[in-house]
């Protein structure tokens, strides 16, 4: 009789709640230990389970759609492979293994589609399927070069791919379209953040001349230390000592007291197209100088558009910030808080307009780079004057860096 092993849920987990979003093997498929089995998913993150040993899939206890709760069981796994398993494995690795180049390329060519074919989940498949493209197209970032769905995804946000895509569409026609387990569960944190705090919105403009002249002058010194000197990095910084001025702005609301918290963990979202957005965290960012926060936002932003990010990268967010402008957007509000956060701050678009300045004692029109900013509040945690205090704060960091910094 064989030793069984269970698939377990990671413990820890960031999001509302844990779905399975996609079975990566079949009852009866022989798995080795460390390959991804089975793919979770939150509202924030999606994270590929591990097989535990070498074996056999023998039960699927979580189908695809249910919820899975930390360290629930997933399914198990036989951990004596069958002699009749072992041959049908040796057996698909010659059929999957492509062939020594023969010189007949008409040969070969299917053999390696169809062994690309044989290493999809059934989740990239259906959206191979439905926006009919060939796997061949794609870039897998998975183990072993496995394509998941966020390579399907982010191929797709891809400009030449969503021209290909709206060639082959249909026209428009109306019809229902199911939520997916990421969809609802956005949904739902946002309506409970809604309904648990009285959400104020204030907005402010920055004139990000002052960061444009210096970004200009570093971002090559900084990209040749593997950091890319995007605006979002002084973003981060410029958030980090508003604090200073209004700490309670970093707090959580408990129902008999007010937590204030010493580390500023700022979360950035991530945008990942129509699926919605993921939140890395940068930590403890109130004693990251400028050129550690340009770092660890590469790092983060990177990992989170290829599938890459690990559970702990997105927890302990103590405040967020939404770069909203990167689609276009002026103002956003109210942007709804992450709970149990106590604010979030937006950031529109990065436009040149006309304004009125002071020099020499005379008002001059000139133009500038500017963007509106705002801070949507938790009102039974903050006032006016906090969110005010922060804001200025926030808006004078940016418009007064220094440029030898």
């Amino acid at each position: 009789m064989s030793e069984l092993a269970d698939i377990i849920a990671p413990i820890e987990q960031e999001g509302t709640k844990s779905v399975v979003r996609a079975w990566l093997k079949k009852i009866g498929d022989a798995v080795r230990r460390d390959e991804p089995i089975v793919e979770l998913e939150t509202d924030k993150v999606a994270v590929e389970v591990p097989a535990p040993a070498d074996g056999v899939l023998s039960e699927i206890a979580l189908a695809e759609g249910d919820e899975a709760a930390p360290g629930a069981k997933l399914g198990v796994l036989s951990l004596v492979v069958p002699e009749a398993t072992k041959a049908r494995s040796r057996i698909q690795d010659r059929r999957t293994t492509p062939p020594l180049d023969s010189g007949f390329a008409a040969d070969a060519a299917p053999r390696n589609d169809r062994a690309k074919e044989q290493r999809l989940s059934p989740l990239v498949k259906r959206l191979l399927s439905e926006r009919k493209l060939s796997p061949d197209a794609i870039v897998g970032t998975g183990r072993d070069g496995r394509i998941t769905h966020r390579d399907v995804e982010a191929f797709l946000r891809s400009p030449p791919a969503r021209q290909r895509a709206a060639d082959k569409a249909p026209s428009l026609k109306g019809g229902k379209i199911p939520h997916d387990p990421m969809r609802r569960s956005i949904a739902e944190h946002m309506s409970r953040s809604v309904a648990t705090a009285p959400h104020v919105t204030a907005v402010f403009e920055a004139d990000f001349s002052t960061i444009a002249a210096h970004r200009a002058k570093h971002k090559d010194a900084y990209a040749k230390l593997g950091a890319a000197l995007t605006y979002s990095a002084y973003i981060v910084r410029a958030a980090a000592e508003a604090m200073k001025v209004s700490p309670n702005v970093n707090a959580r609301w408990h129902d008999d007291y007010l937590e204030v918290l010493e580390d500023v963990n700022i979360g950035m979202g991530v945008s990942l197209g129509e699926k919605g957005l993921i939140v890395p965290v940068i930590r403890r960012a109130q004693a990251l100088s400028l050129k550690d926060t340009a770092k660890q936002l590469t790092d983060l932003t990177e990992r989170a558009r290829n599938n890459q990010l690990k559970p702990a990268d997105v927890q302990g967010g103590t405040f967020t910030i939404s770069n909203h402008g990167v689609s276009g957007s002026l103002v956003a509000a109210p942007i709804i808080i992450n709970q149990p956060q106590s604010a979030i701050l937006g950031v529109g678009k990065l436009d040149k307009r006309v304004v009125v300045r002071e020099i020499d004692g005379h008002d001059a029109i000139l133009v500038r780079p500017m963007a509106y900013v705002s801070l949507t509040i938790d009102h039974r945690v903050l006032d006016g004057h906090q969110t005010n205090a922060w804001l200025t704060r926030f808006v004078e960091v940016l418009e007064t860096w220094p440029l030898e910094d």
